[in-house]
């Protein structure tokens, strides 16, 4: 329900303005690393999407909204080639109370297996900006093919710059937000190591992003 997942941000929120343990540590269930190997560069690709969680469909777009601030996502009708990969771009646009802030192009393909791989992101203004094909750096793993509670995966990998993980903490949960009330779903901790920041989002299947923080979906 709405309450039980901005109960989830929340206390998220609490834990870790107090110090306490944090929503990773309280986890209960093995933590399974996930191989980045299947991110490879050397590997196949498509921009054909099948991830359920996280569509790739050239038009697909999602509205978020929470507080003051707005984000408008984007798959646009772009290709980018990235460490030898031909990626599809995904722009990220953000409002803050009304007034542009922030657009991103972030660069998406998927795997054999339906693993969606991050290739790195271009932001104005510039900051945390990370490409696959920088020196040190190398793709990670956006959303796994079948994600399940307890899988861990690299998101970004950028030695200095950007460090995301993501853990698989729930699965399943009915989850309402204004654009609607969806079933399947998952919820992601993404942890920032470089911050020491932890972040949920939600993801449905057939739908995308949900809720990201304290941001929820409108439209789609």
């Amino acid at each position: 329900m709405r309450t039980r997942i901005l109960g989830l941000v929340l206390g998220l929120a609490l834990m870790s303005a107090q110090g306490c343990t944090s929503a990773l540590e309280s986890f209960e269930g093995p933590i399974v690393p996930l191989d980045l190997a299947v991110c490879s560069p050397e590997g196949e690709f498509t921009l054909e999407s099948t991830n359920p969680y996280f569509p790739i469909e050239v038009g697909k777009q999602w509205t978020l909204e929470g507080g003051d601030e707005r984000v408008q996502i984007t798959v646009l009708d772009e290709t980018e080639v990235v460490a030898g990969v031909t990626t599809r771009v995904v722009e990220e646009r953000e409002w803050q109370d009304g007034k542009h802030k922030e657009v991103s192009r972030n660069f998406f393909a998927q795997a054999s297996d339906g693993t969606v791989c991050y290739f790195g992101e271009e932001v104005d203004p510039e900051e945390g900006v990370w490409r696959a094909d920088n020196p040190g750096s190398r793709p990670g793993i956006i959303m796994p093919g079948d994600p399940k509670p307890g899988m861990r995966f690299q998101m970004e990998v950028a030695p200095g710059v950007a460090a995301d993980e993501g853990v698989v903490i729930e699965v399943g949960k009915t989850i309402t937000v204004p654009a609607g009330t969806f079933t399947e779903t998952i919820v992601v901790l993404e942890v920032n190591p470089l911050e020491g920041e932890e972040e949920p989002k939600v993801f449905a299947a057939g739908v995308g992003l949900l809720v990201d923080e304290d941001l929820e979906l409108v439209s789609y």
